[in-house]
């Protein structure tokens, strides 16, 4: 039946232990069909399927998506040789990480490969730069599709198949998903595909859901064309001198900075100021510690700005791309 248990999946962990969220078989089909319809899948894609299968994105969209639509997936170890190989053989769809895009766009500036046929390319699981976005639309020849998602729901919200795709945010409900801003600005979701709770933790279940919302613990921003913005988690929240700075503005400036090849941002511990807004860069020339913070307050309120940068070989990051902000504190 559609109310029976389907599969289980663990959170990512980046900002607490993990939980098993209990999808249902009426979950899965919700997940599935919304992305068909959104995206216009059909029995004549050919999705080229490089994503880890214990993850939503590879498993409950990729996978069941072409199961639904009655595609094809052709499931390969990720690397950019195999996927432009796939998609040079008559591959259709590719999705990905923002890590997988950048690798992608680095092989083919070296390796000029004709992919004007594929139809979609999608991104997810963590924010993708509007310097990587601008990137892979030159090099790509079309703007990657952004979305976004969540464990307890798959994707729930996404940029449009037919319509502007707008760096640095992530579009509109899917069919069937009702989104709101809750306290803080937290993103806050109802619909078919939305779990009912997570296994064996009734504690964890009742402090996910306010009044039948289930509360993600990312911070949103909707703008006035109705599209979603996601801003960081609740809990990776800088609070420095008592103002709220959310990691995310401030690394969408940083990565403007054309000697900033990635960067992150975490608040690290402050006598003076509860905490300190600390940049974490990876450098693509070399650049002076002043020059970024200087570039920083001429675009942010100053209180946003970074007081320090530190430089690093390589950003820490999980499975899916996402940013271990815990390894850098």
């Amino acid at each position: 039946t559609p109310e029976s248990p389907g599969i289980l999946l663990y959170t990512s962990g980046t900002t607490g232990r993990p939980k098993g969220a209990l999808l249902d078989h009426g979950n899965l089909l919700a997940q599935g069909r919304g992305v068909v319809e959104a995206w216009r899948w059909t029995k004549e894609d050919r999705l080229v399927l490089a994503l880890p299968l214990f993850h939503v994105h590879g498993l409950a969209i990729a996978l069941h998506g072409s199961l639904i639509a009655g595609g094809c997936a052709v499931l390969v170890p990720f690397s950019p040789e195999n996927v432009v190989r796939e998609l040079a053989a008559g591959g259709t769809m590719f999705f990905g990480v923002p890590a997988m895009y950048q690798r992608l766009c680095d092989y083919l500036d070296h390796h000029p490969a004709d992919l004007r046929h594929v139809r979609l390319f999608v991104a997810g699981s963590a924010p993708l730069p509007a310097t990587l976005f601008a990137r892979c639309e030159s090099i790509l020849g079309q703007p990657v599709l952004e979305r976004y998602g969540i464990t307890e729901g798959g994707i729930v919200v996404s940029n449009p198949y037919d319509g502007p795709r707008q760096p640095g945010r992530v579009g509109y409900p899917l069919p069937g998903v009702d989104v709101r801003l809750g306290d803080q600005d937290e993103v806050q979701l109802k619909g078919g595909q939305v779990f009912k709770g997570y296994w064996h933790n009734a504690a964890a279940t009742a402090d996910a859901f306010a009044d039948g919302w289930f509360r993600t613990g990312d911070i949103g921003e909707i703008g006035a064309d109705g599209t979603l913005a996601i801003r960081g988690r609740i809990k990776e929240l800088i609070i420095s001198g008592g103002y709220n700075v959310y990691p995310r503005e401030v690394e969408m400036v940083l990565e403007q900075h054309p000697a900033v090849a990635e960067v992150a941002v975490a608040g690290l511990p402050s006598e003076r100021w509860g905490e300190e807004v600390t940049a974490f860069v990876v450098a693509r020339t070399p650049v002076e510690q002043q020059e970024l913070i200087a570039y920083a307050r001429e675009r942010l309120s100053t209180y946003k700005c970074p007081r320090a940068v530190r430089f690093i070989e390589a950003i820490p990051r999980n499975a899916m791309g996402k940013i271990d902000r815990s390894k850098l504190r």
